[in-house]
């Protein structure tokens, strides 16, 4: 539960990453070398032969790689409110994996706030809600400054 607002918070999608005050992607590093996100998407790439996939907890940091702003509601299984508001969307390097990994970028940010190479750290925000529930997801926050005053880390 949320001790400033009193409601329920759950992972939209359970098993993708961990809920707290410093939470991490559910990733699995491969017996053959590498990573992958989500686990179960391990094994799945045609050039590498299939083998095992260990769960690990990925790197809260990265860097942005690339980012869009999504304006138009994505499809099922996301839940859309009406009116639908855009989100931006940001592609982050991981920096201890150095692969990249899709996800929302932090409320309050936008695509003028942003810039490739910005540092980032792994956060959690609320996808949808219901009565009683906030669902949550994984998003990226840029590490330094409110909206605007972001830091830029050179690659």
């Amino acid at each position: 539960m949320n001790m400033t607002t009193g409601r329920t918070r759950l992972p939209a999608v359970e098993g993708l990453f961990t809920m707290g005050d410093a939470p991490q992607l559910i990733g699995g590093r491969l017996e053959t070398g590498g990573y992958c996100f989500p686990m179960h998407l391990g094994g799945s790439d045609p050039r590498r032969p299939a083998g095992g996939v260990e769960e690990v907890l990925l790197s809260r940091l990265g860097t942005i790689w690339s980012f869009t702003n999504s304006a138009y509601p994505p499809p099922p299984p996301f839940i859309v409110t009406e009116p639908y508001v855009s989100v931006v969307v940001a592609a982050v390097e991981l920096a201890e994996e150095r692969m990249v990994v899709l996800g929302q970028v932090a409320s309050g940010w936008t695509v003028d706030d942003l810039e490739v190479g910005m540092a980032v750290k792994l956060d959690l925000g609320v996808l949808y809600t219901n009565d009683e529930v906030d669902y949550m997801t994984w998003q990226w926050r840029p590490v330094d400054g409110p909206p605007g005053g972001a830091t830029r880390v050179e690659a």
